[in-house]
């Protein structure tokens, strides 16, 4: 009987790879170099080599592991084709079939923020969740959404990109997708950023924004000190985004909603500012959901890749 799982989160920078048992715990992690020359060429076999190079130093055989789940920062359809992933020089084909041939095990993939999503439904922050709806806060705007258990890909993998859906029709300036209005341009660590050097020019009220580099953690730190321009840019991010949930809500009707990133550092504050907003236009349906912190961190890829594959294996 199968013993073993391996979850990939695939990043521009690293590959973070787990080994972990059939129950979900890990037994190790490691990163290894992405190899973004060559259009990506590298970045696959090197994956394999090291999966290959596990199995061999732990005496284990391919008998011994259930399969592979991975992560890729794209979109990632249920057949685990990805279709452009920028970042590592990728166009369109299947990791899935190219891991499997290498490897000789069953693969499964999908987009990074939904693996993730899937990762803090099993062990982290969404635990005991079905229908989630996870939002990761960070340079950009990542989501995943959990429905039934499952995760919502759609068409084409591009299911749950929850940092472009249209925020504010009188924004002039356009997000890194070619749209004006993003929500990722007011709810990201670069839109809070934004916000708050807005707000800034505006006047020359005493700010503690002023003594300083401007950032999301800025915000938040003068947050928790009162700094009335900082609540007001805090006001205006949660808005944004408590509004942009409700109407995802309104859709696929979460238990819970997990908030995540680097700005989630902030803490219990972020949530504090979201919340109303989402209560006050949210459907009665999905009022009653859950607001929750992330608590996997820079591992909730790993995890949710090897609950990918281990699901897939279960559901045959």
């Amino acid at each position: 009987m199968s013993k073993y799982v391996f979850g990939v989160d695939i990043g521009g920078t690293t590959v973070k790879l787990g080994l972990f048992d059939v129950e979900g715990n890990i037994l190790e992690k490691w990163e290894i170099p992405t190899r973004t020359e060559e259009a990506g060429s590298k970045i696959l076999p090197d994956i394999a080599e090291s999966i290959q190079s596990k199995i061999s130093e732990r005496q284990m055989t391919v008998a011994d592991v259930v399969g592979v789940g991975a992560g890729a920062p794209g979109p990632v359809d249920d057949n685990g084709v990805i279709r452009m992933a920028v970042n590592l020089g990728w166009g369109t084909f299947s990791i899935r079939e190219t891991l499997e041939k290498i490897l000789g095990l069953p693969v499964m993939a999908g987009n990074d923020a939904n693996v993730a999503a899937l990762g803090e439904m099993w062990k982290g922050g969404g635990q005991g969740s079905s229908n989630m709806i996870a939002v990761t806060l960070g340079t950009g705007v990542g989501g995943g959404i959990i429905s039934g258990g499952r995760v919502l890909t759609g068409a084409v993998g591009a299911g749950g990109e929850i940092g472009h859906i249209h925020v504010e029709d009188n924004e002039t300036e356009s997000c890194n997708c070619g749209n004006k209005g993003c929500l990722e341009q007011y709810a990201s660590a670069t839109g809070i950023t934004r916000l708050a050097n807005r707000k800034l020019s505006e006047s020359d009220r005493e700010s503690l924004l002023r003594k300083g580099e401007v950032s999301a953690k800025a915000v938040f730190d003068a947050v928790k000190q009162k700094d009335a321009l900082a609540m007001e840019v805090a006001e205006e991010f949660g808005k944004y985004l408590g509004d942009g949930l409700s109407v995802i809500a309104g859709v696929v009707n979460p238990d819970t909603i997990l908030i995540g990133g680097g700005v989630s550092k902030a803490g219990d504050i972020l949530i504090d500012y979201i919340k109303p907003h989402y209560e006050k236009n949210v459907f009665h349906g999905s009022r009653n959901a859950r607001f929750v912190l992330a608590t996997l961190g820079n591992d909730a890829g790993i995890y949710g890749a090897a609950k990918l594959v281990l699901d897939a294996v279960r559901n045959q």
